[in-house]
Order: C-alpha cells, then sequence, then structure tokens
C-alpha cells in the first residue's frame, strides 16, 4: 500500500469517527455529510467519495461498531463460570474506548429508516447468535434466557449512559476506579 493510500484510509477512518460523535450528539437527521466533512476539515465531495450517501455513512459507522462488538464478544477467554461477567466487562471496555459509537448501535433500531432497521435487526441477530453460540459452548444452563438478559442489560447500560441515569446501572460503580482516565 502506498502513502497515498495509508492517508487516504486514515481519513476514511477520521470521517467515520467524526460521524459517529456528531450522529451520537445530534441524532441521524439533524447530522449532515456537510458537518461531518466539517469536523474532519475536508470538502463534503470528500466525503461523498467514500460515502455516497449519509446513509451509507450511518451504516459504515453501525458496521464498525458492531464488528467491534463481536470481536470482542468471541475472543474474550474465561471459564464457564466467569464467562458472562467476562463479555460484560468487555462490552463496558468498549463503551470506555469508543463510546459514541457503541450507543449509536444500541440505539440504532430507534431510526425509522428501512435500511437502518433492517441493518439494525440482522446485526442483533447476529450479536444475539454470538452470545448464544458463547454460553452453549461454555456449557451455561438456560443459554437462550442468559443471551436475551445479556443483551438487555447492555440495552440498559446504552439508556442509561444516553439519558445520563447512572443509578438504572451500578456497574459504573464497580468500574469507576479502573475508567478514571476515561
Amino acid at each position: 500500500m502506498t502513502s497515498k493510500d495509508d492517508a487516504s484510509l486514515n481519513r476514511k477512518e477520521q470521517i467515520l469517527d467524526a460521524a459517529a460523535t456528531l450522529f451520537a450528539e445530534s441524532g441521524y437527521y439533524k447530522t449532515t455529510t456537510a458537518k461531518v466533512a466539517e469536523a474532519v476539515g475536508v470538502t463534503q465531495p470528500y466525503v461523498f467519495h467514500f460515502f455516497k450517501t449519509k446513509e451509507s455513512l450511518y451504516l459504515a459507522v453501525l458496521e464498525r461498531a458492531y464488528q467491534r462488538i463481536l470481536y470482542a464478544f468471541t475472543s474474550v477467554q474465561a471459564p464457564p463460570e466467569h464467562l458472562q461477567e467476562t463479555m460484560g466487562n468487555a462490552f463496558i471496555e468498549l463503551l470506555a474506548d469508543h463510546r459514541d459509537e457503541i450507543l449509536l448501535i444500541m440505539m440504532a433500531y430507534s431510526t425509522p429508516e428501512p435500511a437502518i432497521r433492517d441493518h439494525t435487526r440482522s446485526q442483533f441477530e447476529m450479536i444475539y447468535d454470538r452470545v448464544l453460540n458463547r454460553f452453549t459452548q461454555a456449557g451455561l444452563s438456560e443459554p437462550q434466557q442468559k443471551a436475551s438478559s445479556f443483551i438487555g442489560f447492555g440495552l440498559l447500560i446504552a439508556m442509561s449512559e444516553t439519558l445520563d441515569l447512572p443509578y438504572l446501572c451500578r456497574w459504573r460503580d464497580k468500574n469507576s476506579e479502573k475508567h478514571d482516565h476515561h
């Protein structure tokens, strides 16, 4: 890969980062590709070079975050009795390191655009399948129930973060010392 390719790839990542922040702060409808371009310091046509529409940019932000979640849930290692907690901690780490992206994913179902809803549905099915598979392979009892509860708790964490209602989830209390630097 040439240095020009590297710079282009880096710029694409910067566009995705800026878009994640703006979509998380302002929502899908109020975020424009012009605002994303301005945040990165490029022209709007440059953004369109990578992403043909605002919807494709939004879906790319979601896809990158889904891949982070799937990787975290697949790669985490723990004995069966600690698997749920360890996977939960991996989610908390993602939230600390990629807050805007992770919150966007957890709230993407609220954007009524059909392509976004369809993408979100298929991605949540994939996450559920991945979690269920891990719980089943670990020999946990009632893996479907545990997988549903695990995802439900993730949604509750995202809601408590988005609305700044920390008392809905006490996970911050035990993790606050660990993540004070964020």
